[in-house]
């Protein structure tokens, strides 16, 4: 994991950003709480909950929060969503979020729900096994297949998304994890999921090219490689998501 003074200094003046919020608890997740943190690259996953309901006057605070900070390196990895003691409990439930630089409400997963009970990162109050209920591996294999099936099979058939490096990073690490959720109920890294994806049958030089650019050297693809890579992703991904939703389905 590498996390410097930038990644820390965020993370303690968003936490003094919230104490007129009066926070119940505030925890990171993925690659934060997983280990597998790469500064400038990954995004900050945070969860906070708060004691009392989310009203306009703390729609507001947290407007004027995020306004804050938007000065600050790497603010715009930060991605928050904010519950209630009241609220943890349902997947289905959409909480007030702060994401992409702007606020809107999306639900918190069974997969989040999930890292956050296996290795979620307490930065303040109190730990996620006292406020959150656990996920079952029912609950969390139907959210899997439903993700593969619903989700990102369609985006397979867009064309234009997988010109994008986010597109072909997220469609590729999260079909790997799917399949290891699936096969024995385990989360696992990013790092995990490209040593997993050549015996999936992933193009080795996908599986290498996002490698690189998370690991080693960035750089911009060239163009005739950025069109390549899509049509490989596009062909391995489609077929490799069927199968898996006819397995589990």
């Amino acid at each position: 994991m590498t996390r410097s003074d930038a990644t820390d200094r965020l993370l303690d003046r968003f936490r003094t950003e919230l104490r007129d919020l009066a926070p119940a608890a505030v925890w990171a997740h993925g690659s934060l709480g997983g280990g597998d943190y790469r500064e400038g690259i990954s995004d900050l996953d945070l969860i906070v909950v708060l004691d009392g309901p989310i009203t306009a006057r703390t729609l507001w605070k947290v407007a004027r929060l995020h306004a804050r900070l938007r000065a600050e390196p790497l603010v715009a990895k930060l991605h928050c969503s904010y519950q209630t003691r009241d609220t943890v409990d349902g997947a289905e439930r959409r909480h007030l979020t702060w994401a992409h630089q702007q606020l809107f409400k999306r639900t918190v997963t069974p997969v989040t729900r999930r890292e956050l009970h296996t290795f979620g990162l307490v930065l303040e109050g109190e730990p996620p096994g006292t406020l959150l209920p656990q996920v079952t591996d029912d609950e969390l294999a139907e959210f899997v297949v439903r993700d593969q099936r619903d989700f990102w099979r369609r985006q397979v058939d867009r064309a234009d998304n997988w010109t994008q490096d986010v597109w072909v990073d997220l469609g590729l690490v999260t079909h790997a994890r799917a399949t290891v959720t699936l096969k024995d109920g385990r989360l696992i890294t990013k790092r995990e999921a490209l040593d997993l994806l050549p015996g999936l049958g992933a193009p080795a030089e996908l599986v290498a090219d996002i490698r690189r650019r998370r690991y080693e050297e960035p750089g911009a693809p060239v163009q005739e490689w950025t069109a390549r890579r899509a049509e490989l992703t596009r062909g391995y991904l489609g077929p490799a998501i069927d199968r898996l939703v006819a397995a589990y389905e």
